[in-house]
This record gives structure tokens, sequence and C-alpha cells, in this order.
């Protein structure tokens, strides 16, 4: 039998320069869903050829690369725009490379932006498309789920209402699992070695985020510090160069003098671990926070304007992954607003974590839910038991090889020889 040939197409949701990734080399690398997809095809089907747009790390796991997405990394729209002819290359030799390589399946991941170009084209040559971690149309955009129709043959859903929402939608779907769980080493809690509870700070791992949420951070750990002298309090940063940042915004910072706020980079596994409470950033690290059954607030700053546009599109209940799975309705109607609350309100109770899409600061919101976790066992104990349930469903390894089985099962049926392709 010929070996099956599977084009695996990705590109991040904010292209990562390879600076970005570590400036330190020992650092932990987190490996992408799209080079783990590609390590359990060839685990499954060693003679499987894999083909495709990504980065070091699909390269490492086997894929011959048409292109280094890497080398592309476009943060803003404006960068987009002054880029597009780069996406416009990478799209024709992508598709010249459907012409060569003739592969069974085309798989993206992530990044519908430019994958819709993809899929156009892999569409016209008759080559089935799969989309992995598909694009979160069910929150923002639900108007793009008949461009998915029309150009996506099948789902490799990551969340159990999302796989449910796509099959509404009359779309072909398979619940893999979400993929953050195949490299997430889920230890049991630690928080003996130190007596003193700590109280996590997550800023994010972008930028932006970092300056929006930091501030509110730090005032909301003071609270917690003059309701719990015996707390430790750490700030979790992605590499040195946020925490360099961030060391130097603590230093302006009026409310931080005093409170001993340790700034560690490359060790936020390690720090969850030990965590008796956290803040954090909305983000994917809230999945990492429930594998490790942290008690969590939730907080994202944005501008007024920012708040009434996202509300004219929003479908989804909640803004973190965690609180979807927990609530019993996760997508629903839009509800606009015309302006923003003149004072940040109170958190939904249907959150396990209690999450603020707040225009003002929501810090002594924040750091009330934190003391609580400290020092009442019963509020601690009932978050967890909640975040037991929720990961009894969701927390277990096996997404990428889930998906590699049914990429296969997929591609098996144009497995066979066939006349080269012909451009349309």
């Amino acid at each position: 039998m010929p070996p099956r040939r599977t084009w695996v197409a990705v590109v991040l949701r904010r292209p990562v320069r390879h600076t970005d990734v570590s400036l330190d080399a020992s650092l932990p690398i987190r490996p992408l869903p799209a080079a783990l997809l590609v390590h359990a095809l060839r685990a499954a089907r060693p003679d499987v050829e894999c083909v495709g747009l990504g980065g070091p790390q699909m390269e490492a796991a086997g894929c011959r690369l048409v292109a280094d997405m890497t080398r592309l990394a476009v943060m803003w729209f404006l960068r987009v725009l002054v880029n597009i002819h780069r996406f416009v290359d990478l799209a024709r030799r992508a598709e010249r490379s459907f012409l060569d390589a003739r592969p069974d399946v085309c798989v993206l991941v992530d990044f519908p932006g430019f994958h819709w170009w993809l899929a156009w084209r892999a569409k016209r040559h008759g080559i089935p498309v799969v989309f992995y971690c598909p694009p979160q149309v069910w929150a923002w955009a639900q108007w793009r789920v008949k461009k998915m129709r029309r150009l996506v043959d099948h789902v490799l859903a990551a969340l159990p209402f999302e796989h449910e929402w796509f099959r509404g939608q009359g779309m072909q779907s398979t619940l893999v699992g979400h993929p953050f769980f195949d490299e997430l080493d889920v230890r049991a809690h630690d928080v003996g070695r130190d007596p003193r509870p700590l109280v996590l700070l997550l800023p994010g791992s972008r930028s932006q985020e970092i300056e929006g949420v930091l501030g509110t951070l730090v005032q909301a750990a003071a609270v917690v510090r003059r309701s719990v002298p015996t707390a430790r309090l750490a700030i979790a940063a992605l590499h040195e160069r946020h925490a360099r940042r961030i060391e130097e915004a603590l230093r302006t910072n009026v409310s931080a003098r005093g409170l001993g706020i340790e700034v560690q980079a490359g060790q936020t596994r390690r720090l969850i671990g030990q965590a008796a409470a956290a803040i954090a950033c909305s983000g994917s690290v809230s999945l990492e926070l429930l594998a490790a059954r942290v008690p969590t607030v939730i907080v994202y700053r944005i501008s007024g304007l920012a708040y009434v546009v996202q509300s004219w599109f929003r479908h989804a209940r909640f803004i973190t992954l965690v609180n979807l799975l927990a609530c019993r309705e996760p997508i629903g109607p839009v509800r606009p607003v015309l302006r923003p609350p003149a004072e940040v309100p109170m958190a939904d109770p249907e959150a396990v974590y209690p999450e603020y899409l707040a225009v003002q600061d929501p810090a002594t919101r924040a750091a009330a839910h934190v003391v609580e976790w400290l020092v009442d066992p019963r509020a601690r104990r009932s978050v967890g038991d909640r975040l037991d349930a929720i990961a009894a469903d969701v927390v277990r390894g096996g997404s990428a090889a889930r998906a590699a089985a049914a990429v296969l099962a997929i591609a098996a049926p144009s497995a066979t020889p066939c006349p080269r392709r012909q451009a349309a």
C-alpha cells in the first residue's frame, strides 16, 4: 500500500517568533497541538507522510515544512495588511503543495482567518478538510458557521459543548478532547512544603495583557495581604523578558511596596502546583488551574467602548473555558448593552471561577473571593468539589491520538493512488 499523505497546516493565533518562545534555554517549550498531532499520526501509522505550514516543533515531530510560519510573527491588524502579500504567497505555496503531494486530507489547526484560504483551495482540488481546534465561532461569530459548513468536512472538537453545538449546526464533529491536557503533567496539588498559603498572580502571556491587568493583580494582592498577613504572593511570568518588565512596574507601583511579591520566570506550572488560590488574566491557563484544582478569580480589563462592542457579538455566557464547562447553558443569545456598567458587577454565581470582564478596577471584588477561600475551609471545599466534577469529564490526555485516528479514518477512502489533481 502506498503511504498515506496527510496535509497538516498550522498557523498560531499569534504566530510566535523563535525569540518569543524562550529567552532562557532552561525554560520548557510547550508542545503545540499540531506538533502533537503529527507525532500521533506517525505513531499510529509510520507510513503516513505529513507536509505543511508550521514551525520547528512540527518539523521535529516528522512534518516536512512547506514554510516556517514562526518567521511571520504578525500581531496587529495594520501589520497583517502590510504583510498581506506574504500570506497570499503562503497560500499559493500551499496550493502548489496540494498539487505536488496529492494529500488525502487537509488538517487545519487554529488560526481561522488564514485557514479559510487554505480550506477553499483544498476543497476545489477535492481534498477533505478537517479542522482540529476549530475556531470559536460559537462564541463570537455564529454567522461564520455557514462558511464552515461549505469549506470544512469534519470538526475535531476539544470541548463537549462545542461538539454538541457544531453537530446542532449540521456539521460532522468528533469529540477528541482538549490538546492542552495531552502534555500536561497533572500532579497532586502540593501546598505542604510551606505552611503559608501561596496566592499566585497570573498576568497573562502577552505584553498588552500584562499592562492591562498587572495593576489590578497588585491592588488585589495588597487587599489579600491585609486580611491574611501570612499569605505569600508570587507572580508567574512567561519568560525573563516579561519578568524584568513586571519587576520594573512593581518598583513604581505604590500598592506593591512592602508586599514582598516574588516574580518568577518559566515556573508557572510549579507555582500552580503550590498555589492555594490564584488571580489570573483570562486565557488557557485556566485549564491548568482546573487540572490542579486551584480556586481562581479571572480578571480581564477592557475599555468602555470595547465592553459595549463585545456585548453585541458575544454568544458565550463566560469568557473563561472552565466556566463554560461548568454552566448548564454556555452558549446563548447575545445580551447587548448601550453603555458599560458604572461599577464592577457581582460575579455570576454559576461561575466556578468568579469572572470579571471589567472596565473599572475589579481588584476589591477579586480579593474578597481569595480571602474567603483562604479563611473559610467550607468555601474552598465547595469550589474544589465543583472543579473535581468538571475535571472528571474533561481533564484527560489522548486528544492528539483520538484526533489522529479520526484523521486517518477520513483519509482512508481516498488513500489509494490517484492521478495528479489539476488546478482549477
